[in-house]
């Protein structure tokens, strides 16, 4: 069994959880006094723990020394545009589960979903969420981070040197990262990428998924799965 926890909260000795991780051990899991538990922080950290003891409202747990969990390259960032429904929080799971390492939700011209103020950062923590739920059930220690961007300006600003890839559904490329230790790949809505957009991306290498059209929440989970796949991490 494996549950997140706060940062500040992974150090050795007793530790109390609450809400959801407790309703996961106690409910979900059925967790007794005695079941080992591992704990991980999401940011590369994990601890071995028992649990000591079960109420109501919480679980506590002894764990011993946390350790580091190193991250294994390449670092894999998807730039994934908003996408109607609940298909967005779907491509979001897929892609921790394949191993994506970030993830920036960013708004395309032709986008059929907007996001106002007031409702961006209740729907950029659903997405983390969702984030973190699907890094416990595949297994992973790190939780990608999920953030927003007003446009694609926005989502390139700041991008690390590395492999850039831009999915084009037109391409014949076959993927070829070599001994890249950093990727981005962005994808567009099902609209496609605007004629601007595209020009925004000339940079970028393009690459194909096949002969078929793959819906906008397909094509990045596929992509990230192909990289995992090719460097075998």
């Amino acid at each position: 069994m494996r549950i997140f926890v706060d940062p500040t909260a992974l150090v050795a000795g007793e530790l109390v959880v609450r809400g959801d991780e407790h309703h996961y051990l106690a409910h979900v899991r059925r967790a007794r006094p005695g079941d080992p538990v591992e704990l991980v922080d999401g940011v590369g950290r994990r601890a071995a723990a028992i649990v000591a003891r079960i109420s109501d409202d919480a679980t506590t747990l002894r764990a011993g020394a946390p350790e580091r969990i190193a991250a294994v390259p390449p670092r894999v960032r998807a730039l994934v545009p908003l996408i109607k429904g609940d298909r967005m929080e779907s491509c979001i799971e897929k892609l921790v589960e394949v191993g994506v390492d970030a993830i920036v939700v960013w708004r395309a011209a032709r986008s059929v979903v907007r996001l106002d103020d007031g409702r961006r950062g209740a729907r950029l923590a659903k997405y983390q969420a969702v984030a973190q739920a699907a890094a416990r059930q595949s297994g992973r220690a790190h939780v990608p981070q999920v953030t927003g961007a007003d446009d694609l300006t926005a989502a390139l600003a700041g991008l690390p040197e590395g492999e850039r890839l831009v999915l084009d559904p037109t391409s014949d490329a076959a993927l070829d990262v070599g001994a890249a230790t950093d990727i981005t790949i962005i994808s567009g809505p099902e609209g496609g990428l605007a004629p601007n957009e595209l020009d925004r991306l000339a940079g970028f290498t393009s690459l194909g998924l096949g002969p078929r059209i793959l819906r906008a929440e397909t094509a990045p989970m596929i992509a990230v799965a192909l990289i995992r796949a090719a460097t075998r991490t």
